[in-house]
């Protein structure tokens, strides 16, 4: 065995490397939500028309083809992580996100090169889809391996603190430029500062990830002995663990996508705020919303995984039909903060502990990729896509079908926590950092 699986880590070294970790995720996810934030700004740049939600729709398109090819980066790179280690597949996806964040800053509208700007965008939105595909299962793994079984749900939560960090901090850049810019130079170049500097944190990051501990459980004599890491070995002998992931995610993961990236056009498009106030009303919300996740994480260590779960389960389908028929008709901020916070509470309850839940139903030797694929796949499915199918029913005319489809989505995964065993009290991670 390796030096690192012979002697435990100190706290304090346990300590820096999730901080590090922490920090990788939270560039990563800055550079993945930069798109969702400044989409208001940039879709006229690439795809012009006169219609605002056909801008918008087809800007959504070119999101959902990037979650599209979050199941590639995942089986790949959680391969490579399963195989190499997984620091080295942390820093294998951040240097496929800066290079993403840096092409989509320094490609010209469609107005100069035509029909290659949205090429181009569309091209450098599938390598940040790699990317993240592969930094979900790496870093959910990793987090989960270094912290110890006691704390493991409140460690474990900083995935999501760190992975909304990012997206708040790619919405408090927009409020920064939205009040330091005109709406003319924030639509015609201010837009591409955030994927530059996306580009540079990255860079800052890979030299971050280079230094961190690998784990034990990775180091391990039994991961050693284990046959390889491939997806023909997930499916033949893990199915219903990889069936469990694709359920618990489902709902979570679209419920996610619905009151964060969604929510902020959903406030413009439907009930009427400017594109200020829907941006500072999201970052409000976001802000609380962070603070949650390693509450509830703790909490989970103190009554288990699945009562959380459930929680998230039954009150989702209970109330998202309510908070987004009232949020469409809301003209009063405070209200649709409000509302929005109320939202995400209730899915404080998938976020905090899915990545820490879905860890512990695979064995180190493939946990990373156990994690990543099926992930990916019912985030391409239903994360990706919930802006484009959210738009699609409004231009139709029944955008209130998209709340139903939220909750009936809830509910697919509510029968998953009711069904599945409770992770921390049967838990595969059994080298205890």
């Amino acid at each position: 065995m390796t030096d690192t699986a012979a002697a435990p880590i100190s706290a304090a070294r346990r300590l820096r490397n999730i901080i590090g970790g922490s920090a990788g995720n939270l560039v990563e996810w800055f550079d993945w939500y930069a798109y969702a934030a400044f989409t208001l700004y940039f879709a006229p740049v690439f795809f012009p028309s006169d219609n605002a939600t056909t801008e918008y729709l087809q800007a959504a398109a070119v999101f959902a083809v990037g979650f599209l090819m979050r199941p590639i980066g995942a089986w790949i790179m959680g391969v490579y992580a399963d195989r190499k280690g997984r620091k080295a597949g942390l820093t294998l996806s951040v240097t496929l996100m800066c290079t993403g964040s840096l092409i989509i800053a320094c490609t010209p509208g469609y107005a100069t090169i035509g029909i290659a700007a949205p090429a181009l965008l569309l091209f450098a939105r599938m390598m940040q889809g790699l990317s993240v595909g592969g930094e979900y299962g790496s870093s959910a793994t990793y987090l989960s391996e270094m912290a110890t079984a006691r704390h493991r749900g409140f460690w474990s939560s900083f995935q999501y603190v760190t992975l909304i960090s990012g997206q708040l901090l790619s919405l408090m850049l927009l409020i920064l430029l939205q009040n330091t810019l005109s709406e003319t130079a924030l639509s015609s170049w201010g837009w591409r500062i955030p994927f530059f500097v996306g580009a540079g944190l990255a860079v800052i990051v890979f030299w971050l990830r280079r230094g961190l501990d690998e784990t034990r459980a990775f180091d391990s004599e039994e991961r050693r002995a284990a046959p390889k890491s491939s997806a023909l070995l997930l499916v033949l002998k893990h199915p219903k663990e990889a069936l469990l992931v694709l359920g618990l995610t489902a709902g979570g993961t679209l419920a996610f996508y619905t009151y964060t990236t969604y929510l902020q056009k959903f406030l413009v498009n439907t009930s009427g705020f400017s594109k200020t106030a829907a941006t500072e009303i999201s970052a409000a919300a976001l802000v609380i919303f962070m603070l949650l996740q390693p509450a509830v994480g703790a909490l989970s260590d103190r009554i288990g995984r699945k009562p959380v779960m459930i929680a998230f389960g039954v009150l989702g389908m209970v109330c998202t039909v309510p908070i987004m028929t009232t949020l469409a008709t809301t003209t009063n901020p405070f209200a649709a903060f409000g509302l929005a916070l109320a939202a995400l509470v209730i899915v404080s309850g998938y976020t905090a502990i899915n990545a820490v839940v879905k860890a512990e139903l695979f064995p180190a030797h493939i946990r990373a990729l156990g994690v990543a694929l099926p992930y990916a796949i019912a985030n391409a499915v239903f994360g990706g896509t919930a802006e484009y199918v959210a738009l699609w029913l409004k231009i139709d005319g029944r955008e209130s079908l998209y709340f139903w489809y939220v909750t009936v989505m809830i509910g697919v995964s509510l029968l998953t926590f009711i069904f599945m065993r409770d992770t921390k009290h049967k838990s595969l991670i059994v080298h205890d950092d």
